[in-house]
């Protein structure tokens, strides 16, 4: 009887303890909203667009919750790429090429871009515009604008957001997306849509969601302008013989350092990469060994100057690794 007191004891005071913290927060964010807005309008917004984008805005825990808890960064990454490069991704991706063949050949003609590589990052992103999230977009981004962890980037991406709707390229009505303020098929940022986006159709505007058309051009578009190299390697998966300094591993997305020949790899006991000339230039990563549980024998891959363009969409290295193997997959497959 004793040990069941306590226990809901210590519930009620987990749920009191929790709920207030949130009704903190909410208070918090509308001081914060006020002062936002007043940066907005010296940023060269207009008040119709603030009027407009920010009345009926709110602080939204569950986007704080889903940040504290990226399946990038907690899964291991077996289960990660499991879980998005396998047979059904492969499936679907066959049957999305073929009944859109000639786009994805007209768009990789055009921007040097694989169709293969467009088609896992549509897989992964979105699973092929089934999944293109219904969060408030602006909501969202304000509630990660407020919070401290990555206040910057987040205040950045809304005001870019913002100033899109005051040039009409995008409305409000629209703005329904992932909790970390990301829109359409290929889940663009507000910067993205302002740097990448591209109304491919010709159709006076940009569309992401509803146009396959704009989304795989922009999508492309933005590959192609932060360097990719087309038809060259992104990773090769490798197994590790003997034991390596960890000075020369990579277990950070933020900066892939200790970029080596692959004759220097073969000497430090990477047996497996025979077919690779040896003049080419690789890092590795154990992206496991960044977590507790990770170790030596945890998947290790060899990346090459690919591989961190597609850290540029994503800076994670479980979803770099996971792109180029599906890829990989559907190339070997077409």
């Amino acid at each position: 009887m004793y040990k069941m007191r306590y226990f809901i004891a210590v519930l009620t005071f987990v749920f009191f303890t929790v709920n207030f913290n949130i009704c903190f927060a909410k208070e918090e964010f509308n001081s914060w909203l006020i002062n936002f807005k007043s940066v907005a309008k010296k940023k060269g917004i207009s008040d119709n667009t603030i009027k407009i984008a920010l009345s009926d805005v709110r602080y939204l825990q569950k986007v704080i919750d889903y940040d504290r808890k990226q399946p990038e960064f907690f899964e291991k990454t077996a289960v990660y790429i499991s879980k998005r490069a396998n047979k059904a991704a492969l499936k679907k991706a066959k049957k999305k090429l073929r009944n859109n063949y000639k786009i994805f050949e007209k768009v990789e003609k055009e921007f040097q871009v694989e169709k293969e590589l467009l088609l896992a990052l549509w897989s992964i992103e979105t699973n092929f515009g089934k999944y293109l999230g219904k969060m408030d977009i602006i909501s969202s981004l304000a509630t990660l604008s407020f919070d401290k962890r990555r206040s910057k980037f987040f205040t950045k991406e809304l005001l870019i957001l913002l100033k899109l709707m005051d040039k009409k390229i995008v409305s409000k009505e629209t703005l329904y997306g992932s909790w970390a303020g990301a829109i359409g098929n290929f889940q663009f940022m507000p910067s993205s849509i302002e740097n990448y986006a591209i109304d491919y159709d010709k159709s006076g505007k940009i569309e992401l969601k509803q146009s396959l058309h704009d989304a795989l051009a922009s999508a492309a578009n933005y590959i192609n302008k932060i360097g990719w190299k087309y038809k060259s390697s992104c990773f090769h998966k490798v197994e590790l013989t003997k034991s390596i300094s960890k000075k020369y591993i990579n277990v950070s997305a933020k900066k892939i350092k200790n970029y080596l020949t692959i004759k220097s790899w073969k000497k430090k006991g990477i047996v497996d990469i025979q077919q690779i000339n040896d003049k080419y230039k690789a890092a590795l990563i154990i992206p496991d060994l960044a977590v507790s549980e990770g170790s030596m024998n945890s998947p290790a891959f060899l990346v090459f100057e690919n591989y961190e363009k597609i850290l540029k969409w994503n800076r994670s290295l479980r979803f770099g690794v996971t792109v180029c193997t599906l890829t990989n997959m559907i190339t070997n497959e077409i």
